[in-house]
């Protein structure tokens, strides 16, 4: 009998220091499973939403289905911990800091995108021009461009009904902002004389584009036989002096036009062309020129307007003139990109005198000389057409690199079609880049 209480009295004893333990112990009734702690708080350290976060853990695939699982409860559960880890500090620091050796989430701060800029300047009947320019540069490139139109009062309008035409798909990849023509200094019609209407824009983009630190000009006249994105890393190749870049007139000094006819100075053996400009806006707009109007240097908005009142009755070329004489005399600050990038009539029509298009091909393409609207030089204008014509969102083979290529069989007889691969060599590799970018790399292998 004795054994019998006792053996009562022991369990009623240990149930009484359960009863204890439990209610009045260590509290784990009040605080949730170490897991959740220590991951939430981590969570809320970084400030993102849990399951996404947690796909980003070493080791995800456990903590994956983790998420799949908590998707709609745990944020839920940050807010209320809040209110209770202060009450529970150290408990609550001590668990989150053993838990953090166990799983840690990777913290990946995102670049902003990089958006590239490109600037032109439309007058008189160059709206389609333009537009088909500016649609090269969408079909081939990767990163998002924002286009910087400087057009006439008449033709602002039209640019903006005609991009706005452009399926969801296209206009997600570009911004556009519409400018009036306007010069700074001087007199806005003798500038607007210069050369063709309006042409003379481009010398005041440093000064207009103050909040752009770097964007690439080109004529209505151009078209990107690939990723204009090639050419925006040009960019980092420029040494601590060089502030623009552009390509050579002329290889061969013998047939150049600088090397002559000019009458006033031009940079290097054969001048250099100005269809085709990148420029560090930032540079420019820092850089004190050295020229012949005074002993010391210029910033750039002070040197166009003299510079001009000195030659402007001796140049021919304008803009592209003065261009010449202000980096004759400050030849550090111009980076030279081969004439492939630059690739003109003038290239082919003396016979093939741009080495870099034949072995490379031609990454863009300057149809001056009016080429793309007549039958001058049909290869410049089978290219023209054919991108002119292109409906955005069909297949590109089909309806672009095709047609190019049958309607190429047409100008073999010609100077500057006798080498059909100089034209179509970069819009087969760019159509690829496009295609892997695009398609290949989002689609995953099922497990």
């Amino acid at each position: 009998m004795r054994i019998h209480c006792k053996v009562v009295a022991i369990a009623v004893g240990f149930g009484v220091f359960l009863l204890v333990y439990l209610f009045g112990g260590n509290g784990g009734a009040d605080e949730p499973p170490p897991k959740e702690v220590g991951g939430d708080r981590e969570l809320e350290e970084v400030g993102r939403s849990p399951p996404s976060l947690l796909s980003e853990y070493v080791g995800s695939d456990a903590v994956a289905k983790l998420a799949r699982k908590s998707a709609t409860g745990v944020g839920e559960r940050v807010g209320r911990k809040e209110g209770k880890a202060t009450g529970r500090e150290g408990s609550v620091n001590a668990k989150s800091k053993f838990l953090g050796k166990v799983i840690r989430p990777v913290t990946r701060r995102r670049r902003p995108e990089e958006v590239m800029h490109l600037a032109v300047v439309a007058c008189g009947k160059r709206l389609d021009e333009t537009l088909t320019m500016l649609k090269s540069a969408l079909l081939f490139s990767l990163k998002k461009i924002k286009f910087h139109i400087f057009a006439e009062d008449s033709l602002a309008p039209e640019f903006e009904e005609r991009l706005n035409q452009w399926p969801q798909s296209v206009s997600a990849r570009f911004q556009y902002s519409i400018y009036p023509i306007s010069f700074s200094v001087g007199e806005a019609e003798e500038w607007k004389k210069l050369f063709k209407p309006c042409a003379a824009q481009r010398l005041f983009l440093p000064v207009i584009l103050k909040d752009v630190d770097s964007l690439l000009y080109v004529d209505t006249d151009v078209l990107f036989l690939r990723p204009m994105d090639d050419i925006w890393m040009f960019l980092k190749s420029f040494n601590g002096s060089q502030l623009a870049a552009m390509a050579p007139e002329h290889e061969v000094s013998k047939i150049g036009w600088y090397s002559r006819f000019a009458r006033h100075p031009f940079y290097g053996v054969t001048g250099v062309n100005s269809g085709v400009m990148l420029m560090n806006l930032t540079r420019i707009r820092r850089t004190l020129f050295k020229s012949s109007l005074i002993a010391g240097g210029l910033l750039w908005e002070d040197l166009l307007h003299p510079l001009h009142q000195k030659y402007k009755n001796y140049i021919t070329w304008g803009d592209q003139d003065l261009l010449n004489i202000i980096f004759h005399y400050n030849p550090e600050n111009l980076y030279i990109f081969p004439c492939q990038w630059n690739y003109r009539p003038d290239h082919c029509m003396y016979g093939s005198n741009c080495k870099g298009a034949e072995q490379e091909g031609v990454s863009i393409l300057h149809g001056n000389r009016g080429v793309y609207h007549d039958d001058k030089q049909p290869a410049f204008k089978v290219v023209y057409d054919a991108i002119h014509n292109f409906p955005f969102e069909d297949n590109m083979f089909q309806s672009l690199f095709y047609p190019i290529q049958n309607k190429f069989l047409d100008t073999v007889n010609t100077l500057c079609g006798r080498i059909p691969q100089v034209f179509l060599k970069q819009i087969e590799n760019a159509m690829k880049t496009v295609f892997e970018a695009n398609v290949v790399r989002h689609v995953r292998p099922h497990k």
